[in-house]
């Protein structure tokens, strides 16, 4: 029985949108509204079961001044605070949510009806493109934000939030039915924008004012996608404050439980469509590609090679399930923009490797629409031939400018006494010393092949003695580059040294660490920079070259410069994070350099 009351709040409810209370939405950027109001926290009775000794022991007593809350630096945020302070991040999140509620239903549904009604494009278009907004709009603005704001009010006497977040519960149909019809949603919006001069216009109109942010009407139609998990995260943080005891443990749990049904598609569908909206702007709103069916799966500088004269030129790459955009840089003072040179489709496109002696890692990519000879800016990490496979296939061979040192006794490359040659067996790069070996490859029809001292031994049965542990600096760049936080190519000067070109690596492991390599393949660095405590300057100076920074420490200087800003960008975002000292290790990969060979 109190199930189908419920349920038929909800209907009463999507009956009544008409009646929809409107919320101001003047001020509204980003979501964001001007929080009013005094919402120090109060005294509470939270721990009414404690001694007034052990309150007064344990520090939990809360200042119900706000200038006393925050007490000396010694003095740590109690259990009651933090609960008060994530009720109020509640509260404030929810004015900003049925703020840009309110734009949907009643700017740009009501305004696309308005037209609607002028037989310029059909009513149903709006009706099926905002779905059941109205209702979520009424339920939000008339409910659930009138009864947050008055508990806020009372909290001295009530300090509880999951007991009004629990009356959502038989609301949530409403999102899923929201959710189901998004990519419909989507998809009319993108046919009609086409279609119809006058939706267009009419959407754009209202893009443009100050309400909304600057954002796009597909940005604001994110929001009901992305809110039931918001509410849940919440909670979750909340519930971590809350004391086993509590009454209001049993109602937060209820609605996490009911809300995580909702929370794992709309998650993925909403990261997505908002990772394909920052492309869209990326790309100056230019390009069709924001539509659900599109699944975006990566992106990177590539450089291509000019078919005449064979120089590599900067390029950008958007790789998506059904499409590959080639794209070249264009100077914008908003952001980083791109103009769209080629879209090749999925369907047909081969990858062929191909081989240039002017320009490694090269590689060709030919689609229905064009054919491109691109050039990744580094190599992968080469698979080794295991031991029990050495001899009896044909190894890779690393490329002799992808090392500048022996990969065995890592003594340093030059044209005369020490040059490069290749181990037949492993496919290392070596001296002429540790290459000075010869033994009968069964791949090669059992002819005598040079092969360093390490096959030898492998193929010969010899024992090896254990070699001595590893130093710091001997760490093989490419056990890194495939694990790394961050890696690329960047000119480096210590203090009056000339600019060489180095391989830098931040690795997950070590994500404090900065390593310079000579080269992707070097199996020693030449120098680590531990990050933590160094200062980052990357202020321009006469005699610096463009793209530069610098990481000082007491008398340590070290400058760097990256191939283009943005790329500097990339790189001061995480030094700028390891030097404080956090956690890095769960950063997503932040290497540029895409595709790789």
């Amino acid at each position: 029985m109190e199930r189908d009351e419920e349920e038929g709040k909800v209907d009463n409810l999507e009956e009544r949108t008409n009646d929809s209370v409107r919320v101001e939405t003047d001020g509204l950027v980003n979501g964001d509204t001007e929080q009013t109001g005094d919402h120090s926290p109060p005294q509470t009775d939270r721990t009414a079961t404690e001694s007034p000794t052990e309150k007064e022991d344990s520090g939990t007593k809360i200042e119900s001044e706000h200038g006393n809350e925050e007490g000396s630096p010694d003095q740590k945020e109690t259990n009651e605070q933090k609960l008060f302070k994530i009720a109020s991040e509640l509260l404030h999140t929810e004015k900003a949510y049925v703020a840009r509620l309110n734009l949907l239903d009643q700017v740009f549904c009501a305004k696309l009806m308005e037209e609607a009604n002028k037989g310029t494009f059909p009513v149903d278009v709006v009706k099926n493109i905002f779905s059941n907004i109205s209702s979520i709009n009424a339920f939000h603005s008339q409910f659930l934000l009138p009864d947050l704001e008055k508990r806020m009010g009372e909290w001295e006497s009530t300090p509880r939030i999951g007991d009004i977040l629990q009356k959502l519960t038989p609301f949530l149909k409403m999102y899923a039915e929201y959710v189901r019809n998004f990519d419909n949603a989507m998809e009319l919006l993108k046919q009609w924008t086409d279609r119809s001069p006058q939706f267009k216009a009419t959407i754009q109109e209202i893009q443009s004012q100050e309400a909304c942010g600057c954002l796009t009407l597909q940005h604001h139609m994110l929001e009901p996608v992305q809110r039931v998990p918001r509410y849940e995260m919440l909670l979750k943080d909340y519930l971590k404050k809350l004391p086993q005891d509590d009454p209001d443990r049993q109602n937060s749990e209820k609605i996490i439980a009911t809300a995580a049904t909702h929370s794992n598609s709309a998650l993925r569908k909403s990261e997505n469509l908002k990772k394909l909206m920052e492309i869209y702007e990326m790309l100056g709103e230019e390009e069709d590609i924001v539509n659900p069916s599109n699944e975006f799966i990566k992106e990177g500088h590539i450089l291509k090679l000019a078919a005449r004269n064979t120089s590599a030129m900067e390029r950008y790459l958007f790789l998506f399930n059904n499409m590959l955009l080639y794209c070249v840089p264009k100077f914008s003072l908003g952001g980083t923009k791109y103009t769209v040179r080629t879209r090749i489709g999925i369907d047909g496109m081969k990858v062929l490797e191909t081989t240039n002696e002017d320009y490694p890692h090269t590689f060709q990519v030919s689609g229905k629409e064009r054919t491109l000879e691109l050039q990744a800016r580094y190599s992968s990490y080469v698979e080794e031939v295991s031991n029990a496979e050495l001899g009896k296939r044909a190894p890779r061979w690393i490329r002799d400018n992808e090392v500048t040192m022996c990969m065995k006794c890592k003594e340093s490359f030059n044209a005369l006494t020490r040059r490069r040659h290749h181990c037949r067996a492993c496919g290392y790069v070596v001296c002429w010393k540790c290459s000075d070996n010869k033994v009968a490859l069964e791949y090669d029809g059992n002819k005598m092949n040079k092969v360093c001292r390490d096959c030898l031994s492998i193929l010969s049965g010899e024992t090896r003695a254990e070699g001595k542990k590893k130093g710091i600096l001997e760490i093989e760049a490419a056990q890194f580059t495939d694990s790394s936080i961050m890696c690329g190519f960047l000119q480096y000067c210590e203090k009056t040294k000339p600019w060489q070109k180095v391989w830098c690596v931040i690795p997950e492991k070590e994500c404090l660490v900065l390593y310079l390599y000579g080269a992707p393949q070097d199996v020693k660095a030449q120098c680590t920079i531990p990050l933590l405590g160094y200062s980052v300057d990357d202020s321009a100076r006469p005699t610096d070259p463009p793209a530069c920074f610098r990481l000082s420490q007491s008398k340590s200087i070290h400058n760097f410069a990256a191939d283009t800003e943005e790329l500097k960008q990339r790189w001061l975002k995480v030094i700028r994070v390891a030097v404080t000292g956090e956690d890095m290790s769960g950063a997503i990969n932040t290497r540029a350099e895409w595709p790789q060979d």
